[in-house]
């Protein structure tokens, strides 16, 4: 309650209780915040006795940075309900997402910042341009595009979204130097124009067709984390349940039995395919920690079990 014979204050009392200033005060008054209870004789704006805590809530919600809209929501939500709710918890969430982006954006620049500091000063200019084309945080949509590209046509929607949440490596949240130039090289090898000597999709997926290619995929997928236990167990390629789950794969989508003749041409057919080692290589270095074991990626993976199926007991079936 304030001191004044009608239970009112001005504009300077109010704002020098809340600890802001005048300018603050009609700001929130002319954006319909803070309501004014009248205006004097002359013309002076008077706030009633509620007017300092909502003052007060105000600053609260301004100091997390939350914008105007979000805090007359907020306001008009205590207004009805008594106290805010579930408009100040979703608030409070998005702004946490957007602080997080902002974080993420930080630390991607401080670790491309040191990259360029710590590198030989005849590389500096090159490693500049080189990061300074990804976006911070740096977004993944040109991997994705390379892969969309590079899948067969009319893929099921599902099948698709399964392989680019394997193939596509997420940037990390507090990358190192070297796994940002790892990202920037990635970026740059999949943004680059088409001349129409890349790689293209392997002969054996492009002939399993739309539908098939979903049951590839599928069982390629489970192969390929079959295989990556194994590797992280430093467990060389050898015949066993992830290579014939990676033949069945091949095998079912292609409509034949699993036989000696045909992982034998199926080998021969690998073995020709073109290649996009260099995407896993990159991939690999991004998502690995700097100080431990490689991590395998599905290419890594898609190795390992070609290796078992070219090894003496690969070709034949298991007994």
């Amino acid at each position: 309650m304030f001191a004044s014979y009608d239970g009112l204050c001005g504009i300077g009392e109010l704002a020098e209780r809340a600890g802001v200033s005048v300018k603050t005060v009609r700001f929130y008054s002319d954006s319909g915040l803070l309501p004014e209870a009248s205006r004097s004789a002359g013309g002076h704006r008077r706030y009633g006795p509620g007017s300092l805590d909502r003052l007060r809530l105000i600053r609260s919600l301004r100091a997390m940075d939350l914008p105007v809209p979000a805090v007359r929501r907020i306001l008009d939500e205590e207004d009805t309900a008594g106290r805010p709710g579930g408009v100040l918890e979703d608030a409070v969430a998005g702004q946490l997402r957007t602080l997080g982006t902002q974080l993420r954006a930080l630390r991607w620049r401080e670790a491309a910042l040191r990259l360029v500091q710590e590198c030989p000063p005849d590389e500096r200019a090159d490693r500049l341009r080189l990061v300074g084309a990804v976006t911070a945080p740096p977004s993944t949509a040109p991997l994705v595009r390379f892969w969309r590209a590079w899948l067969p046509p009319r893929m099921p929607a599902p099948a698709v979204t399964a392989f680019l949440d394997v193939a596509v490596p997420q940037p990390p949240e507090d990358p190192d130097p070297a796994q940002v130039l790892a990202f920037a090289r990635l970026y740059a090898l999949v943004d680059r124009p088409c001349t129409g000597s890349e790689p293209t999709q392997p002969h054996a997926h492009r002939a399993a067709g739309a539908r098939a290619s979903a049951v590839l995929y599928a069982g390629l997928a489970e192969a390929y984390a079959l295989a990556a236990d194994r590797m992280r167990a430093g467990i060389p390629p050898h015949q066993g349940e992830a290579l014939d789950g990676f033949v069945d794969a091949y095998a079912s989508a292609g409509g034949v039995a699993d036989t000696p003749g045909f992982r034998r041409e199926l080998a021969r057919r690998l073995a020709a395919d073109p290649r996009i080692d260099r995407y896993w290589e990159l991939t690999a270095e991004v998502i690995s920690p700097a100080d431990g074991r490689p991590e395998p990626t599905p290419g890594a993976a898609h190795d390992w079990l070609l290796a078992a199926l070219h090894s003496p007991s690969g070709s034949a079936l298991a007994v």
